[in-house]
């Protein structure tokens, strides 16, 4: 996967500014959504690219939604990458008041501190005073890899999975450009072999760009439907989580890998005599949270009670081919509700999935993961632990609020879940646990009768 860069000479200069002829700028400010409305935006984004000579301009901006904001320029537009500013390429308008519009490309829009992490955009409905320094056919759609990118739940529910939504929806069977600002070097390398389903052409840094870019037409901003979810009613063509999953094992399947997990052997797990891989997904770091304090003992109990175990401790650094395929070639994982539990979209249907879920963590836990794993078709168990199994009663007396009731602790202030996020570890109860793994070494052998 290439990443443009015009300090390389990776393209043309074209050192005239074109003329164009007049065309009048219309600003639109979308209302509260209606289907009428929302036809009218479906229309529009799926009509051929305007021509640098076409008549009418416009800019659309969506702003109801309540996780993203979504702008475009329907007509030529220029990228000034000093300022993060697009301008509409009209210069009958030089004698105008500038109208600007700003935006954050990153669908969490509520969020403070996320947004706190990310790069305002600009919109300009009035020409640039430079000329193109770089000319591209394809229409460009921007986004932002700042916000809480490096944390791999964050990194699909607010990244690849709002840019597959848009692409489906905006930019369907297109050829088109991305543009990154924010750029985090890591999460390119990480998701380079995801990027190449999405574009044909090198991504664009524009943190790093020196010279201007102009495109035929520009959408920043990714659409978002909710939690880890794709709403099928919203995307004009049949695409869902499956189809999304699919886009990951098209990635991320015939990649080589560093583990030296090339050997899987497969074909034994078809022996009723073999054993059941399950994963246990484990989380570390300083200040983690939700760590397994004896994972020790898990995995033993889990040896004993039939499976094969692998222990996998994700790292921002973990290569995702090394992931998948450990994953995708076992029968069950198993994890403390947290960012590692993402690895549930690697698993193959009718394969298990049990969730661990620590005190107060009971609806993110069904919104983040119970709710794409029953789309995908995995077999999901829950294990909810109890108040003597949480590090919490070291810190806390029994009859605080905090581990009485944690729904009323809370309180619908979100900064309250800090202690059951980050403060709360876990001590799994063995014979209590034994029983819940029972039921997931059940399915996955089931699973893995039926030559899987």
């Amino acid at each position: 996967m290439e990443v443009f860069d015009d300090r390389r000479g990776s393209a043309v200069m074209v050192a005239a500014f074109l003329a164009l002829l007049y065309v009048g700028v219309t600003l639109i400010s979308l209302g509260p959504r209606s289907i009428s409305l929302q036809g009218s935006l479906m229309s529009w984004t799926h009509s051929t690219a305007p021509s640098l000579t076409q008549a009418h301009v416009s800019i659309t901006c969506d702003r109801p939604p309540r996780d993203y904001d979504l702008c475009s320029i329907n007509g030529s537009s220029l990228l000034d990458p000093n300022s993060s500013t697009f301008f509409i390429m009209d210069p009958n308008r030089s004698n105008q008041t500038d109208v600007v519009m700003k935006i954050h490309p990153y669908p969490r829009k509520k969020d403070k501190t996320a947004i706190s992490l990310v790069k305002e955009i600009n919109i300009v409905a009035t020409p640039p005073k430079v000329p193109c320094g770089v000319t591209h056919n394809s229409p460009a759609l921007v986004f932002s890899t700042g916000g809480y990118t490096g944390n791999f739940f964050h990194d699909l529910n607010e990244g690849l999975i709002p840019l597959y939504i848009t692409v489906q929806t905006i930019f369907y069977d297109q050829d088109i450009i991305l543009v990154i600002s924010d750029w985090r070097e890591r999460w390119f390398r990480k998701y380079a072999d995801l990027l190449l389903h999405l574009t044909h052409h090198p991504v664009i840094n524009m943190d790093n760009q020196t010279a201007t870019h102009c495109f035929p037409s520009v959408t920043v901003g990714l659409i978002k439907h909710g939690a880890m979810v794709i709403n099928t009613t919203m995307v004009p063509h049949p695409k869902t989580l499956v189809t999304f999953q699919e886009l990951l094992q098209n990635a991320y399947s015939n990649t080589s890998n560093t583990l030296g997990l090339d050997n899987i052997d497969l074909e034994k797990h078809k022996s009723s005599s073999a054993r059941p891989r399950l994963v246990i997904i484990q989380r570390e770091g300083a200040g983690a949270g939700r760590v397994i304090l004896n994972i020790e003992e898990v995995t033993a109990v889990s040896e004993e009670v039939g499976f094969e175990v692998e222990v996998l401790k994700p790292r921002q650094s973990s290569r995702l081919a090394d992931s998948y395929r450990l994953i995708h070639g076992s029968h069950a994982m198993i994890g403390v509700h947290g960012a590692g539990m993402t690895h549930l979209f690697f698993l193959r249907p009718g394969s298990v999935l049990g969730q661990i879920i620590p005190l107060g963590t009971e609806f993110v836990s069904w919104d983040c993961f119970e709710k794409p794993a029953r789309v995908l078709g995995l077999r999901y168990s829950k294990y909810e632990i109890e108040v003597a199994e949480s590090s919490l009663i070291e810190k806390f007396k029994v009859d605080e609020l905090v581990l009485k009731n944690p729904k009323a602790y809370v309180g619908g202030n979100w900064s309250n879940m800090h202690v059951y996020m980050r403060v709360q570890n876990v001590k799994l109860d063995i014979p209590r646990f034994r029983r819940f793994l029972k039921r997931v070494y059940e399915n996955a052998r089931e699973f893995m009768d039926k030559g899987y």
